[in-house]
């Protein structure tokens, strides 16, 4: 264990000339290491188990580096557990995370910028999960093209708790394939079995690589590689995203060959789990990947959002605009915005803007809701509404009745006072606009 007192050099001043060939010098290179700080810092991120945030890294490295260099040097750097945290999924159960400190953050991404050039350009071009240039868009849109192709039968591989359940030395064999550093190759054994702090207990850890870590998704993808090479040596189409995989052939009996065989390479090769509960063989119009699904049409397979999307996007806008929540509607609308801004950003990729237009109702619709709410008495609403251009008699009606804010919200005339265009001017973004905007700027 480092002792973190002291004073050493700053870190980007910490050089061993002559041995930049080595890995693990390269890894250790004030350029590598500056480049995992970023990174690190921009991440941002929760303290570890030791307490410490990203905002104090760089200082305590100014002070500190040296004798960190050094126990990395002798072999003696003990990488703290990592702080176990406990997430809900969308659709139900429960994620465990695992977060280093930022130290070992800082390490581990150094190690994964080392590994990713080494690695990365021999992985399937079927594998889009955390890997420089591919993304999650490019593995839907190959999912398309699979069934537009007429691959209309998908096999669902589900790895149970694959990240839990990572076998040490097989993992270890493979990373060992291309990297011969021994030094290096203990640093990252010594980061697979650090513990997990669990309510101030250290557990050890025997298997598994903790989901949240920066050296996690390069690791998971190492491993996963033999299987993406024996499906590509099958000649089967797939797509693959960290652990989520698809499988896409022409028969229901195929499919269901398929899956028989991928469970037998996941379980006797790689020593994993398949969760036959949640692994299927499904028409491609039922199957979803990465928040989206898709629909038949005569000029081709398209891409739509998953309805869970939808339900999940709801819940968030209904905590936006919730009447409760007393803030002004300049505050509320740059709360709206924020998130409309990045829930687009993701989904803009579904074909689908007769849904957009159908949840912009419904915002709208929630945000006369609001409006009605702040007018209150009947003084405030008769006057707001003659201000929008309503007819006094049918103002003195409706700001005199008595039904619920749903139903007036939705009413002929709160939407002729509150039209689109009164949002619009406001700033309020709509989902829409945004996908139109989006897809002509894709």
């Amino acid at each position: 264990m480092v002792e973190r007192s002291g004073r050493s050099a700053p870190l980007l001043e910490l050089v061993i000339p002559g041995m930049k060939s080595l890995l693990w010098e390269q890894m250790l290179s004030p350029a590598n290491l500056g480049r995992a700080l970023r990174r690190v810092e921009a991440n941002r991120g929760a303290p570890g188990a030791d307490g410490m945030t990203t905002a104090e890294l760089r200082p305590w490295l100014r002070e500190h580096w040296q004798q960190v260099r050094e126990a990395l040097d002798a072999g003696t750097y003990r990488p703290l557990p990592v702080r176990r945290v406990v997430i809900p999924k969308p659709g139900g159960g429960e994620r465990l995370l695992g977060v280093p400190t930022v130290l070992d953050r800082l390490v581990q991404q150094a190690i994964a910028q080392i590994l990713t050039p080494i690695f990365d350009p021999h992985f399937a071009g079927a594998s889009f999960g955390f890997r420089p240039g591919k993304s999650a868009h490019q593995a839907v849109r190959a999912a398309r093209r699979c069934i537009d192709d007429g691959l209309g039968w998908v096999v669902d591989v589900d790895l149970d708790r694959f990240f839990d359940r990572v076998n040490f030395d097989m993992l270890m064999a493979r990373v060992a394939r291309k990297v011969t550093d021994r030094k290096l190759l203990k640093l990252i054994r010594a980061y697979l079995e650090a513990g997990v702090m669990v309510e101030g207990v250290k557990q050890a850890t025997v298997e598994g690589t903790p989901q949240g870590s920066p050296l996690s998704p390069i690791l998971s993808n190492i491993m996963l590689d033999d299987l993406d090479r024996e499906l590509w040596k099958r000649g089967h189409r797939f797509v693959r995203y960290a652990d989520d995989i698809r499988v896409f052939v022409r028969s229901k009996r195929a499919a269901h060959r398929v899956l028989d065989s991928v469970t037998g390479v996941v379980e006797q090769r790689l020593k994993l789990k398949v969760n036959r509960d949640k692994s299927s063989v499904r028409h491609a119009r039922e199957v979803t990947l990465l928040g989206f699904g898709f629909y038949f049409t005569r000029s081709g397979v398209k891409i739509r959002t998953d309805p869970r999307a939808v339900t999940r996007l709801k819940d968030r806008i209904r905590v936006l605009t919730s009447r409760r929540w007393s803030v002004s509607m300049p505050c509320r609308i740059g709360k709206l915005n924020a998130f409309i801004t990045g829930w687009m950003a993701y989904f803009h990729l579904a074909d689908t803007p007769k849904v957009f237009k159908e949840l912009d109702k419904w915002l709208h619709r929630r945000m006369r809701q609001i409006r009605w709410k702040e007018w209150k008495r009947y003084t405030a609403r008769y006057r707001n509404l003659r201000r929008l251009g309503i007819p006094e008699q049918t103002a003195r009606q409706w700001a005199a009745t008595s039904k619920g804010y749903w139903r007036i919200a939705g009413s002929v005339v709160l939407q002729r006072a509150l039209p689109n265009t009164h949002w619009d001017d406001l700033g309020l973004l709509g989902l829409q606009r945004s996908w139109h905007r989006l897809r002509s700027t894709a």
